[in-house]
């Protein structure tokens, strides 16, 4: 892999996401050097000058009255990572580490921030060695930025921290001693500088926004294999219907269903029978998974856009200026985020009561629960309980984040965005629909399966035929728990997606 260049502000989703993947290597952008030098001879000439500026030569938060003396100002900066490194519990997956890394490298390389190129040089070190630093995933209130966990990131450059070799954890110590570096000395403004962002819930936010990206296309496919397995019509999504309701995401799932279905036998073999409408879950899928995909293009947009900003406190201009604002604070992740949770918590309860659909004997048509000896068997019983029972938590979990708040440090920061909450909660999310989502592909599968030996839709059946390479029909009852963990990876990898746009083109989300 080529290696990435960092420090100009235009990296999109899939180069974002590329540089939390272990074979990711990173360089600074040759114009990126000269800012870092320009904004830092800023901050020394302003040192030089003896003026009182928040974060160079004063305390933190509620101690920014407080002026250190120039012989302190370098342990000061250590200071400020030491006793802001308190994360609690489990590590952050290397993943999103990694990349949160990376995007504070990027941050300070876009030269408002008055850092050393020592400081960027420490971390490419670092980054390209494949160490990266173990972060607590909790105690961040998400404003001042991402402190705890981002401290916990920058104590690897100073010899201090833990680190993810690839295989195991050592000492930041000796991680830098394996490559032949000594810890990096802080100077004015660089342990601010390190901590001052909202990294942290905008890498996790990053894996969120892809994983619900293909999640938006794996509803679709599931919904057509649905549909074809009860015998509904594609009447519903005819074109003309959502022309007159012209929602990106509404029209664009409609689109979706209708080339998953081109060609299916099912729909023309049940054109007479006695129904006259589907259920709403059936029906009303280009409206519901419509606005869940224009919940998650938001949600794109914000942590682009923020993946590329800078949100250091205070910035430091080309023109002399070091100015003291607000870009650390989280709140635009937060909601984003929000609203990404409800949008993939949305698409778990309406894939749920398809689910229903298809086990009910009242209302499918088809063998109850999906066994083939109903009574002796008990077929897709409990894995629609299951799949109830993650919907349900999902509800809890996507109450928002984003309208909480708690003041913190002695009342000066009296706002906060909770957006690494809010973020973590949408991976959580992501996660349970994944597995809802697998649970109405089986169900689907077994509900062809069980019906007239008809081809369904040329998408449908390419992603029916994915699966049943890997799970096959459920003849009688067995131990079903593989089977669900199979379909979450199937769905999870992209698989089924990629099955289906091999046939019909690619998706629109």
């Amino acid at each position: 892999m080529a290696a990435i260049l960092l420090g100009e502000p235009n990296l999109p989703l899939s180069t974002l996401i590329a540089l939390g993947q272990p074979s990711s290597r990173i360089q600074l952008a040759k114009t990126a050097r000269a800012r870092v030098r320009a904004s830092r001879a800023v901050v020394e000439r302003a040192v030089a000058t003896g003026r009182t500026m928040y974060g160079i030569n004063t305390g933190f938060g509620k101690l920014a009255g407080v002026r250190i003396p120039d012989q302190d100002l370098a342990l000061l900066q250590r200071n400020l990572l030491l006793s802001h490194a308190t994360g609690m519990g489990s590590p952050l997956p290397q993943h999103h580490s990694r990349l949160a890394f990376a995007l504070r490298i990027h941050n300070l390389a876009l030269g408002c921030s008055g850092v050393r190129l020592e400081l960027l040089e420490q971390a490419l070190a670092l980054f390209n060695a494949g160490y990266v630093p173990v972060i607590p995933s909790l105690g961040s209130v998400g404003a001042s930025g991402d402190l705890a966990p981002l401290s916990h990131m920058a104590l690897p450059l100073i010899g201090a921290g833990e680190v993810h070799d690839g295989k195991s954890v050592r000492s930041g110590a000796a991680a830098l001693a394996k490559l032949g570096r000594a810890p990096l000395e802080l100077r004015e403004k660089e342990g601010l500088a390190l901590i001052n962002g909202t990294q942290i819930m905008t890498a996790i936010g990053c894996h969120a926004v892809a994983t619900a990206r293909l999640l938006a296309k794996a509803a679709d496919l599931a919904c057509a294999m649905t549909l074809e397995a009860l015998r509904g019509t594609a009447t519903a999504f005819d074109a003309r219907i959502h022309e007159l309701r012209p929602h990106p995401g509404q029209q664009a799932t409609a689109a979706n269903l209708r080339a998953l279905l081109a060609g299916s036998a099912i729909l023309p073999s049940h054109k007479d029978c006695g129904k006259v409408q589907d259920p709403y879950s059936l029906r009303c899928a280009p409206q519901v998974h419509g606005t869940s995909k224009d919940g998650i293009r938001y949600a794109l947009d914000v942590v682009v856009t923020e993946a590329n900003a800078v949100t250091d406190n205070p910035l430091v201009f080309g023109d002399g200026s070091v100015l003291s604002g607000g870009n650390f604070h989280g709140q635009p992740v937060s909601q984003a985020m929000d609203y990404l949770a409800i949008a993939l918590a949305t698409l778990a309860n309406i894939s749920e009561r398809r689910i229903e659909q298809l086990v009910n004997p009242d209302i499918s048509g088809l063998s109850p629960f999906l066994a083939r000896h109903p009574g002796l068997e008990s077929g897709f019983m409990i894995a629609q309980v299951v799949a109830a029972s993650l919907a349900s938590e999902n509800k809890t979990l996507a109450h928002p984040s984003s309208v909480d708040t708690i003041p913190t440090s002695a009342n000066r920061e009296d706002h906060v965005s909770m957006g690494t909450t809010a973020a973590r909660h949408a991976v959580q999310v992501a996660e349970n629909t994944t597995k809802v989502l697998g649970i109405e592909f089986l169900a689907a599968a077994q509900g062809l399966d069980l019906g007239a030996k008809l081809r369904p839709g040329r998408g449908v059946q390419a992603a029916y035929r994915a699966l049943r390479k890997v799970v096959p029909a459920l003849e009688r009852d067995r131990f079903l728990a593989p089977d669900l963990a199979a379909a979450e990876r199937l769905v999870a990898e992209g698989d089924l997606v990629a099955a289906a746009e091999r046939q019909v083109g690619p998706l629109a989300v």
